[in-house]
C-alpha cells in the first residue's frame, strides 16, 4: 500500500503500525469506558494492523458483551488499541488516536456514537 502510520503508548514499551492512510475522521463514543477514557477511535482491517513492540507488557480488558479486547500498557496504563470483531464478523483494529502523533485531532471530523444507549 505504501502509506502507514504508526502509534504508542505513552511510556514507548507498545509501538504499533497501521499500513493505511492516517485517517480523517474519528468516532467518539459516549459508552462508560470511551467517555472515561477520551478515544477518538478508527477501525480498520486486522492485517493492516501490525504490533512492533511490547506484546508482554500489554493486559486485557474486556466489559460488556466481551467482544473487544481493549489493549493497555501495564506500565503507563494507556490504551492506544483494541482488537474486535466488525459488524460482518472480520477481525478488527481500534486505534485511538491521540495516541498517534501524527494526527492533526483538531483536524478531524468527528462521528458521535451513541454507545451509552447499547
Amino acid at each position: 500500500m505504501g502509506m502507514s502510520f504508526e502509534g504508542s503508548c505513552h511510556c514507548g514499551k507498545v509501538a504499533y503500525t497501521v499500513e493505511a492512510e492516517l485517517p480523517t475522521g474519528a468516532m467518539q463514543c459516549n459508552c462508560s469506558h470511551c467517555r472515561r477514557k477520551g478515544f477518538l477511535l478508527a477501525f480498520f482491517p486486522a492485517e493492516q494492523f501490525t504490533l512492533d513492540r511490547g506484546e508482554a507488557d500489554l493486559q486485557s480488558y474486556r466489559f460488556y458483551k466481551h467482544k473487544i479486547e481493549h489493549r493497555f500498557c501495564t506500565t503507563c496504563g494507556t490504551q492506544s488499541f483494541a482488537i474486535g470483531t466488525g459488524p460482518d464478523g472480520s477481525q478488527m483494529a481500534a486505534i485511538n488516536l491521540r495516541c498517534v502523533p501524527a494526527a492533526d485531532l483538531d483536524a478531524l471530523e468527528i462521528q458521535k456514537v451513541d454507545g451509552a444507549s447499547f
